[in-house]
């Protein structure tokens, strides 16, 4: 079949890694039709193509530049690969008011795509990226299976589209400070959590004796997600989750304020624009949600209250922030570092001696900055 820029052809078992390689870079929508584990490893294998060719490309430019330049290269390559991909696409179909997928071998995806999508309306049909519907069938694993935290002892269930704290040592930095500062405070210490995600950390701080913990998130689906993991976890008594951009809307009709004894946000640690709801956790456009917690603290403390701050200096050594801009943004918010402790990250890149960027990720640390008015 001839395909030319911007038509959608069929591939099924007969169409080899080549043939789709060749016209997925010319623009052609691959629509899959064969075997789904066929289709699999048809992906794998225009992946293999893909980045073989960027190997190529980039090789002169791997020892150029800086470690921000090698930074954002390594994420237009990947933005590539993901939108040549995503090219290669499966039609999801209602039946008996549920998703289908009728590929050759594949798997039931009525509950992952539920859990994703919702309940299809009838006679309802959705033409997906493979490797967007491969996500959706990870994630539903991620949530059926949990995570466990440390911290807590137990496990949190992350929902589709919500981002998991697969990574341990921050959770456990919060839950050291906590336990060693908020037995001083007054009875009855507030504390306000700003994006919340999952609900880990508003679950932590109240397992360490917070009396009233209001978390906050954009992402509706966190808000559900959060909600229901506190009262899985036995602390939605004293829990409230709302979706807010940042700051908890104050009641007009009540004397209700949103000030807090203990002010908590992990925000996303690399300057950047997302491009898709879990990267919110991750990047933030010139560190702006940063930038807004720094500025508007002081208005919702209490009297002697404090924000922690949890942020990775990753940032700082790619050359995408400088730890001089951050401690000014710190004092032009009228505030003062009362204390900071730190932790090293273990997740499995620090490790990865291949990985250009590792001299970067080897030096990285994660504080919890203490923060106060001046």
């Amino acid at each position: 079949m001839t395909s030319t820029s911007g038509q959608t052809t069929v591939a099924d078992d007969t169409t080899t890694a080549d043939a789709a390689y060749a016209r997925l870079r010319r623009g052609t929508t691959l629509l899959w039709q064969g075997d789904f584990h066929n289709g699999r490893q048809l992906i794998r294998a225009v992946d293999r193509r893909l980045t073989k060719q960027a190997a190529r490309k980039g090789k002169k430019k791997q020892s150029a530049g800086t470690a921000a330049d090698l930074f954002l290269r390594q994420r237009e390559d990947r933005a590539r690969r993901a939108e040549i991909l995503g090219r290669i696409v499966v039609d999801l179909a209602e039946r008996d008011g549920q998703w289908l997928l009728d590929l050759h071998r594949a798997p039931d995806v009525a509950g992952a795509c539920g859990h994703a999508y919702g309940a299809p309306s009838r006679g309802e049909s959705r033409r997906t990226p493979f490797t967007a519907l491969l996500g959706v069938l990870g994630a539903y694993q991620w949530h059926l299976n949990g995570v466990e935290v440390p911290a807590l002892g137990e496990k949190v269930y992350p929902d589709y589209g919500v981002f998991s704290p697969t990574r341990s040592e921050y959770v456990d930095l919060v839950d050291d400070v906590a336990a060693a500062f908020l037995p001083s405070l007054k009875a009855g210490a507030s504390v306000l959590e700003l994006g919340t995600g999952t609900g880990v950390l508003a679950a932590v701080l109240a397992r360490r004796g917070a009396v009233r913990v209001t978390a906050t998130d954009v992402n509706p689906r966190a808000v559900a997600c959060a909600r229901a993991n506190l009262d899985r976890l036995g602390v939605g008594e004293r829990c409230e989750v709302v979706e807010a951009d940042l700051w908890p809307a104050v009641s007009e009709t009540t004397e209700t304020t949103d000030a807090a004894d203990i002010v908590v946000f992990n925000p996303p640690w690399l300057p950047g624009t997302p491009t898709s709801e879990l990267e919110l956790g991750i990047y933030d456009a010139s560190s702006d949600a940063l930038r807004r917690f720094l500025t508007e603290l002081t208005d919702h403390l209490t009297d002697g209250g404090e924000g922690w701050l949890v942020l990775s200096d990753l940032a700082e050594h790619l050359g995408l922030r400088t730890r001089e801009q951050l401690e000014t943004w710190i004092s032009d918010g009228g505030l003062q570092v009362l204390g900071r402790s730190d932790t090293t990250p273990r997740h499995p890149k620090v490790l990865r001696e291949d990985d250009p960027l590792h001299v970067a990720r080897s030096r990285e640390v994660t504080s919890l900055w203490r923060l106060g008015r001046m």
